[in-house]
C-alpha cells in the first residue's frame, strides 16, 4: 500500500526557496504539488484584458493580481486574477490570505472540471466571498457567491448584461468585456 505525502505551506515555501521547483509551473492544492496547464493565446489575452479592465474600474479601491499565489490553509493556488485589499505593501512579505481577498477569477479554456470542482471547493472552504469563472468555450461568466463549507450557495451564469461584485456595490462590470464579446 502506498501513501502520498501531503505538503504543508511551509514545506512548499522551503522547496521554492531552495530552487527545487525552479522552471516548473506548479501550485500547491490541498497539500499536493500540481502542474499548472500551459496557457493558450486566447487565455493569456483574456487574462490580460480582464485585469486591465478591472484595474481601471477599481483604481484606488483594490489591487488586481494576475496569476500570483494566494495562501490558504493547505493550498497556495495561483488564480488567474485575484482582487485584493489595498495597500499592496501588505503583500511585501506574504501572499494574500482569504481575509485579504474580495474575489477570485479563473479563466476556463481547457480546465473547467478542475475550476468547477476542486478549486471551487477550496475557495469556498477558505471563505472566499466570491468566485468567478470566465468560460471562454461557452462565452459565459459563472458567478459563485456565499461560501458554505465545501461549496457556494449561489450560482449565476451570465452571457451578457452587467455584474456587481459584492464588495463594490457601486461598480458595474460589463460581462461582455470579460468573455470577449465586446472590445475592451
Amino acid at each position: 500500500m502506498s501513501t502520498s505525502v501531503k505538503w504543508s505551506i511551509d514545506d512548499y515555501h522551503l522547496m521554492i526557496e531552495s530552487g527545487v521547483l525552479n522552471n516548473r509551473s506548479v501550485e500547491l492544492i490541498e497539500g499536493e504539488i500540481v502542474l499548472v496547464s500551459p496557457e493558450s493565446p486566447l487565455h493569456r489575452f483574456t487574462n490580460d484584458s480582464v485585469a486591465e479592465y478591472l484595474r481601471k474600474l477599481l483604481q484606488d479601491k483594490a489591487k488586481v493580481f494576475e496569476a500570483h499565489p494566494i495562501t490558504l490553509d493547505n493550498s497556495e493556488p495561483e488564480p488567474d486574477i485575484a482582487v485584493v485589499h489595498l495597500p499592496s505593501s501588505n503583500y511585501l512579505n506574504r501572499h494574500p490570505y482569504p481575509e485579504d481577498i474580495y474575489w477570485l477569477i479563473e479563466i476556463f479554456h481547457t480546465t473547467l472540471e478542475d475550476d468547477l470542482n476542486r478549486k471551487k471547493r477550496i475557495y469556498a472552504n477558505a471563505g472566499i466571498d466570491e468566485y468567478w469563472i470566465i468560460d471562454l468555450k461557452n462565452t459565459e461568466l459563472i458567478v459563485f457567491r456565499n461560501p458554505s463549507a465545501n461549496d457556494y450557495k449561489f450560482k449565476d451564469t451570465l452571457s451578457d448584461s452587467t455584474v456587481t461584485p459584492i464588495a463594490f456595490s457601486d461598480i458595474l462590470i460589463e460581462v461582455g468585456k470579460l468573455i470577449n464579446k465586446t472590445n475592451i
